[in-house]
């Protein structure tokens, strides 16, 4: 019978996901005992990562405009739309079919979370896809969208599904920073927990005094962000990555008046031209008197969203998908909260080991500039060559969507690594409370 029939397709089915789910434990237990990474193991720059049916691979990476919040292109754009937009247009670039995708995760920092997960529901509806494909969200800060990615290929890896979708969206208009209900009083036991409280441009403050790094420093790399960024969207580096976005524009966030008109919009707005380290230094400390941090030289307040496609590498090349580059390892970490900003500095040493890779085997960096102090830091921490690390600018100049931005960089490294011919790279980020968080790509 018909009802008999589809039963046992069902069946069959799942028992190869089970026969994959063992094949994939097996390969891990029979790994060698030292190995801390079933995404491969790097073996110079000859040879690279030798290919595997069972790598995860990455078939599309896309993200809106970034704009500024309250002010900028996307700030009348809820966020339900914004995921649609990556979502649809990861279908299309990806040549995926929808009903293949196995989870959809979404990092969301500050939307409230049961809404944010229906939003994201909405979104994924909105952008075509099937009731039958699961989706969910995940909060690690400004990590959240490469935790999502990290999220994906772990459940790719350990033969769940064959393909997912690591996303993040935020929109800081409709959902600013801030704290919630009142504050537990047995903080005042522990000196880490208290610190989870202090705000990050203090912790940005913290970092600059204790490694003596210089206003002018952290100016000097404002201004070189400011500059990247302007010649990468000049020259229209960011096209690949970027989707468009048809929307309404935003009332006069002082005055109300205005908006509604349609728009279309295309690039980031945040970014300042002619920006100089001479023009940064009149801008005040605005977090600690005779302070370092402004407004000049730390991230902006944005909106936007981005996506990324992740699958087996014997899946994408079954079925003619494009493949941009693999997932190699990632690494979250934990550090000190009152000096949160260090994290990329541990955390990329971390994701570097379990991929048997050294900071001198990258080729580029996409390093998330919270502050200028931190960023600053962590590149000369590393020891890392500036002309890899944020090569078309970062976060002071693009913007910082929070659950969005791991995805960002990871969508802006893998489009530039192409373009340079590049065979490596690394995406990091500091994370609020005391944590870092990275991931290496490879492209074959």
């Amino acid at each position: 019978s018909p009802s008999r029939d589809r039963n046992f397709v069902i069946l069959i089915m799942s028992v190869d996901a089970a026969n994959r789910r063992v094949k994939s434990i097996a390969a891990h237990v029979g790994a060698n005992a030292s190995a801390t990474n079933s995404f491969g193991s790097y073996r110079g720059a000859a040879s690279g990562f030798a290919k595997s049916p069972d790598d995860v691979v990455i078939v599309s990476a896309c993200r809106t405009p970034i704009t500024r919040a309250k002010r900028g292109g996307l700030a009348a754009t809820p966020a339900d739309d914004l995921i649609a937009a990556v979502l649809q247009a990861s279908v299309a670039r990806g040549k995926i079919d929808v009903n293949d995708v196995g989870d959809i995760v979404v990092g969301s920092v500050l939307g409230a979370s049961s809404q944010r997960a229906n939003e994201c529901r909405i979104g994924m509806f909105l952008a075509g896809f099937p009731k039958e494909v699961p989706v969910r969200t995940t909060n690690r800060q400004c990590s959240s969208g490469l935790q999502a990615c990290a999220d994906i290929a772990a459940g790719i890896k350990a033969g769940y599904y064959d393909m997912g979708i690591g996303a993040g969206v935020e929109t800081m208009t409709a959902n600013p920073m801030k704290w919630e209900g009142g504050i537990n009083p047995r903080i005042a036991s522990s000196s880490d927990a208290q610190n989870c409280l202090i705000p990050m441009g203090i912790t940005s403050e913290n970092v600059a005094e204790k490694w003596g790094i210089t206003r002018e420093a952290q100016d000097t790399m404002a201004a070189r962000s400011h500059a990247r960024a302007a010649n990468a969207r000049a020259s229209g580096r960011f096209k690949a990555e970027i989707v468009p976005i048809h929307t309404k524009t935003a009332p006069d966030p002082k005055t109300g008046a205005g908006g509604g008109a349609n728009v279309i919009v295309s690039e980031d707005d945040g970014i300042r031209e002619g920006t100089t380290v001479q023009s940064l230094a009149k801008l005040p400390a605005v977090f600690k008197k005779g302070g370092s941090t402004t407004p000049g030289n730390a991230s902006q307040v944005s909106d936007g969203a981005a996506a990324v496609v992740l699958a087996r590498r014997s899946y994408a090349e079954a079925r003619g998908l494009p493949i941009l580059a693999t997932w190699r390892s990632w690494a979250a970490v934990g550090c000190d909260p009152a000096l949160m900003g260090i994290g990329p500095a541990i955390a990329i040493p971390a994701a570097l080991s379990a991929a048997n890779m050294t900071v001198d085997d990258v080729d580029l960096y996409e390093i998330n500039e919270a502050f200028a102090s931190q960023a600053t830091y962590c590149v000369e921490k590393l020891g890392l060559d500036s002309e890899k690390v944020n090569v078309n600018g970062g976060a002071i100049a693009l913007g910082h969507p929070l659950g969005a931005t791991g995805a960002r960089c990871l969508a802006t490294l893998i489009h530039e690594m192409h373009r340079r011919g590049a065979k490596t790279g690394v995406v990091s980020m500091c994370i609020g409370s005391g944590m870092g968080m990275a991931s290496a790509v490879s492209i074959d």
